[in-house]
């Protein structure tokens, strides 16, 4: 009992020394945000009394445990009940929709899918204050610079009198309303889409929609061209080409095989397209066209460009994935920085160990597939983990651990 009466002590003293750091940090912020011009109305309003929240502490902290295949990605979020309230919300707001897109010539099916997997439409807004998490995470350092400058704008939002400080909420990380905006990009592209002078993305469904179609056709969405394609590869398809940033005319691609998986004609008068294999060469493909960049740019992961693209899709009434989910399977973070370590032990530099599959990363995988006689599609599964490690206790066994090099097919500009 008395050791746990000095751990709590210990704990309580902790969270006191740490409170009143919070309080000074909070005090010269307080400073500058005044000499940025920003009221002491809004200041008091937003900051007095706040301390930090450990809830926005620890979820920024949280590390996952596991790295999702695309299939299960996709199973969780493109499910029949989203597709089906999207597509009773598409007829329910058709008038809206409708000019929205007509305004900047964003489909109306792609916004109520990012609506979908931002908050499931609406439903899932994240109910902390954002003010509030906002310099939590400013003060704990981990990444303060980025959300002390969200947390400047956030106060220029209340002080442009769009909300109140008790009302601006969000998720942990400061993301707000229907399509879980930060404050830097509500203040960048937000707009008054009914017309009452303010913009309230949080309960206004125009406001909120007329601000992300804004977004998107600012960051360079081109009308009446797809996010993706799912397509199927010929036989003999070279799985070194299957890169994001590798692109070539849809022209091209036909001409070597490929082919859109509905059997419909691809579009060969969009841009460039590429070809991703989100789960490795025994799973699906998609041709993927500058709007998947554009979509990436509102959140970086090509799995979730996808699932916007698949959910879009099937709200406009087209059918779902045709292809096999590939190999089963997820590899836990440990085990993708145990691959990372021996990979750079085997001489292939897989960067630093961090339990993300980054670009280097990728690299480092289709180079040991190639020195292999792999399939080189740069996926990191179960199967490519075992031999990986068989060729790492093999090379041990010799008493070495660094193999010949590695031949290269990529060049200085050209990511996997």
């Amino acid at each position: 009992m008395r050791s746990l009466l000095v751990v709590l002590a210990m704990l309580a003293a902790s969270t006191v020394h740490a409170q009143g750091d919070f309080a000074s940090w909070l005090a010269g912020f307080r400073q500058d945000a005044q000499t940025q011009g920003i009221s002491d109305a809004t200041l008091d309003a937003a900051l007095t009394g706040v301390v930090p929240d450990e809830r926005v502490i620890a979820l920024d902290h949280r590390q996952p445990e596991f790295l999702q295949t695309f299939a299960d990605y996709l199973r969780r979020r493109v499910t029949e009940s989203a597709v089906a309230k999207g597509q009773a919300l598409l007829a329910e707001h058709a008038a809206l929709l409708d000019a929205v897109e007509q305004k900047y010539g964003v489909p109306k099916a792609v916004l109520v899918a990012f609506w979908g997997l931002e908050t499931r439409y609406g439903t899932m807004q994240g109910g902390l204050n954002v003010p509030v998490s906002l310099a939590t995470l400013a003060w704990d350092g981990r990444r303060s610079g980025f959300f002390r400058s969200q947390l400047l704008d956030a106060l220029r939002i209340i002080d442009a009198g769009h909300v109140s400080a008790a009302d601006m909420t969000g998720s942990w990380a400061g993301a707000m309303g229907h399509m879980q905006f930060m404050p830097s990009t509500f203040r960048a592209y937000a707009v008054d889409g009914d017309g009452d002078g303010r913009i309230d993305v949080w309960q206004s469904l125009p406001d909120a929609m007329y601000s992300a179609a804004h977004y998107l056709q600012q960051v360079g969405w081109r009308a009446n061209e797809p996010v993706a394609i799912e397509v199927r590869l010929p036989e003999n398809f070279d799985w070194r080409q299957a890169r994001l940033f590798h692109r070539l005319p849809v022209a091209d691609w036909t001409a070597m095989g490929v082919q859109a998986a509905d059997g419909a004609a691809l579009p060969e008068d969009a841009g460039r397209a590429a070809i991703v294999l989100p789960q490795g060469w025994q799973g699906p493909a998609f041709m993927v066209f500058d709007n998947f960049d554009v979509v990436m740019k509102w959140n970086r992961s090509q799995n979730y460009a996808l699932a916007v693209a698949q959910l879009s899709n099937q709200l406009a009434g087209g059918h779902g994935v045709f292809a096999g989910e590939g190999e089963a399977g997820a590899l836990s973070v440990a085990d993708f920085k145990a691959l990372q370590q021996a990979l750079d032990e085997l001489d292939i530099d897989a960067g630093k160990p961090d339990g993300f599959p980054g670009p280097r990363t990728q690299t480092a995988i289709r180079l040991y597939q190639a020195l292999h006689q792999l399939p080189v599609d740069g996926y990191a599964g179960p199967s490519l983990l075992a031999h990986v490690r068989q060729s790492h206790a093999d090379a041990a066994a010799a008493g070495k651990l660094v193999l010949a090099p590695a031949p290269t097919f990529a060049g200085p500009d050209d990511t996997p």
